[in-house]
């Protein structure tokens, strides 16, 4: 009789240590005062990746123009904005910051920072330094790629993780303009307000860019022709945030249902006389009243919580432009704050990378 052939032991691997979860949003003036605002700014504007030109002209453009005569009327808008809880954008990263660590449970240590202000990436990432966790998963919270915005975080935390003698594994999410919770969280939002009116139109308004980084971005010189080349998504123009954008509106049309012609994307929040990525929101506004069009409702799907380029640009000023083009009915279309479907999408977000 042979002797049985005797099977090694399965080897168990003990999970040691817990996971870090950095949730990064653009970032917020820490009052509506002129100071914190015209701070906020200077930041903000001073990042290479949101105003791509030589730093001694950035340098000079923002703190000898847009810093000081932009804030004053920033602050007016914020003021508008602020509520008891402060920013929304920063009330609802806190509430996501919460709810998120809940559901993940006690293997994840979950912080919420801002690009720009605070709390800070610097402060996030010392406290996960401290911790001596086993890996970090950092989640931009931009669901279309951008050099301005995602971009952006990349760099931030890797300037401050290089400088560590131990470096845990870093991942990053890229985009999730594609996650089906993600889209399914606009479009239950858009289905209650489609349900209680009849609207002639509907936006798609993303945030802009301009379009030398876009065409920066191409680095094969191949796709970027701001016309036809958005009009499907592929491994060519994957990376483009202009393709992307176009691409987060068609799986919304697509789930909503509706009919081509009614609908339009476009892109908002231009600054400086240099071209930037088209149709212009204004623009396509100005054109629906001259049509005769009526009711419009508007989506900001490059948004993840309100803000002022949510609740103030396109829900009050877009709304008087229209209504001083001829319409009658505005709506916005709120964030998805937070909206169940959007921790889920964070959930399967982190667990997944």
């Amino acid at each position: 009789m042979e002797s049985p052939v005797l099977q090694p032991p399965v080897a168990t691997v003990k999970t040691v240590g817990k996971t870090g979860v950095l949730l990064v949003n653009l970032g917020t003036p820490d009052s509506p005062s002129v100071p914190d605002v015209r701070k906020y700014l200077r930041e903000f504007l001073m990042d290479s990746r949101v105003i791509d030109i030589p730093y001694i002209q950035r340098f000079f453009l923002i703190n000898g123009i847009i810093a000081p005569f932009r804030a004053p009327k920033s602050a007016k808008v914020y003021k508008q904005l602020w509520s008891e809880t402060g920013s929304p954008l920063k009330y609802y990263g806190n509430v996501v910051e919460r709810q998120l660590q809940t559901v993940l449970g006690d293997d994840y240590v979950v912080k919420l920072a801002m690009r720009y202000q605070s709390p800070s990436i610097q402060a996030g990432l010392d406290e996960f330094q401290q911790l001596g966790l086993r890996d970090i998963v950092v989640v931009p919270f931009f669901p279309q790629y951008a050099s301005a915005s995602t971009g952006s975080v990349y760099e931030k935390v890797m300037d401050i993780v290089k400088t560590w003698q131990v470096i845990p594994a870093v991942r990053f999410i890229n985009r999730f303009l594609e996650h089906p919770k993600f889209i399914e969280g606009f479009v239950q939002l858009g289905r209650k307000y489609m349900a209680a009116y009849d609207y002639d139109h509907i936006i798609f308004s993303y945030h802009g860019l301009p379009e030398r980084q876009i065409t920066k971005g191409d680095v094969a010189h191949t796709v970027c022709r701001f016309g036809t080349c958005c009009e499907s998504f592929h491994a060519q123009n994957q990376h483009c945030y202009r393709a992307q954008c176009f691409e987060t509106t068609r799986l919304l049309v697509r789930d909503l249902g509706i009919p081509e012609g009614k609908y339009t994307t476009c892109f908002q929040s231009r600054l400086g006389r240099t071209p930037w990525i088209k149709p212009y929101t204004d623009d396509v506004i100005r054109e629906l009243g001259a049509k005769g069009v009526k009711s419009v409702l508007a989506f900001s799907p490059s948004f993840v919580a309100d803000c002022l380029e949510t609740t103030i640009e396109v829900g009050v000023e877009y709304k008087e432009l229209f209504e001083a083009s001829g319409g009658k009915h505005w709506q916005l279309v709120e964030s998805l704050n937070d909206n169940p479907l959007w921790i889920e999408t964070l959930v399967d977000l982190v667990k997944s990378a």
